[in-house]
């Protein structure tokens, strides 16, 4: 990988943006960490998701989806198909996922069987729900540090042999979104260009139905706070999180947190509207998690429990943000503690 990352460097002309390292580190194939064969998820690989946790999280967002009376399920890289599973046990769905990386989907296919439609391509037009569980933290940003003499774009280069950042004037559109946000220089942070686009192609695509996103981040004024000078890249490595994208390229989770108010801007602008944002606690108390843990109660998943809902694990760093069109009412994740006047 390390290989690959050079020659891009060398032919870019000795520098390639922080986010098309971060794409080749995770996705280019034969060589990036989703590509690659290595165990990623659960106990045994380098981070625990919420569906690899138990099936709580499943049955309890199925609520959400059964009192929607949808159909079909499109779901977006879903990691090993333990959500895909869980919830087409809960209820018989039209099952769809697109998967970018070919080892994960022979992983879901092995797992699903014929239950699930694996698709190639984003539909044209899709109708029902979607579904992206730490999707958004995994797609491509650009890291931008705003210093005294200007806004600059933090990219990777070559340093005596090792990956290190170098910093050029930022430009375009990247530069047009970094100045509206004002922060106190000097500042380093990230922008999400990519989850902007990939939320307005969604909303020029769905007919009728919602878009759940589940994902660890803030709303933009918590995002771009002063404390938060450092921005939020983190890698995670045999269960150890550290802030180093360059340890260990191609065998390490990269990601940054999500700014779900630019999100929520880019889905209105594909024609979207905001249907809800709580924490993931919140959203799954609304849906009855409760009830569910009542008829399952174990110490498995009193302990699952407490990881989905405790505000010191999954339950308040975590939200849920749902937007879609041509649903009437308020949705049953968010019937208390909708925070999107916060976004």
């Amino acid at each position: 990988m390390l290989d690959r990352i050079a020659q891009e460097i060398g032919a870019a002309g000795g520098w390639i943006s922080f986010a098309r390292y971060m794409d080749l580190a995770l996705h280019e194939p034969g060589a990036g960490y989703y590509a690659g064969g290595a165990r990623k998820f659960g106990r045994a690989g380098d981070f625990v998701t919420a569906p690899e946790l138990g099936r709580l999280f499943a049955r309890t967002l199925a609520r959400q989806l059964v009192d929607l009376q949808v159909r079909h399920v499109l779901e977006f890289g879903a990691g090993t198909g333990a959500l895909a599973e869980a919830l087409l046990d809960e209820h018989p769905f039209e099952y769809s996922i697109l998967e970018v990386s070919a080892e994960l989907r022979q992983r879901q296919a092995a797992r699903l069987g014929k239950r699930a439609r694996f698709l190639e391509e984003l539909p044209l037009r899709i109708e029902g729900v979607v579904l992206a569980n730490e999707v958004l933290d995994a797609m491509p940003v650009h890291a931008v540090a705003w210093r005294d003499d200007g806004i600059r774009e933090r990219g990777v280069a070559i340093n005596e042999g090792r990956l290190a950042w170098e910093e050029r004037p930022a430009h375009g559109s990247l530069l047009v979104e970094a100045e509206k946000i004002q922060v106190p220089a000097p500042y380093e942070s990230e922008i999400g260009l990519a989850g902007r686009a990939w939320m307005r192609t969604l909303g020029e695509r769905i007919d009728r139905g919602v878009i759940l996103l589940i994902d660890y981040g803030f709303p933009r004024h918590e995002y771009y706070h002063p404390q938060r000078a450092m921005g939020t890249i983190m890698c995670h490595h045999q269960h150890r999180a550290h802030g180093d994208p360059f340890a260990h390229p191609g065998a390490q989770d990269i990601t940054a947190h999500v700014d779900f108010s630019a999100i929520a801007e880019a889905a209105v602008a594909g024609g979207l509207e905001v249907l809800g944002y709580a924490t993931q606690a919140q959203f799954l108390v609304n849906c009855g998690i409760t009830e569910v843990l009542a008829q399952t109660h174990s110490p498995r998943t009193a302990s699952e429990a407490q990881t989905l809902l405790s505000p010191a694990e999954m339950g308040e760093l975590f939200k849920v943000l749902a937007v879609g069109k041509g649903v009437t009412g308020p949705l049953l994740g968010f019937a208390h503690g909708d925070r999107s006047h916060t976004l």
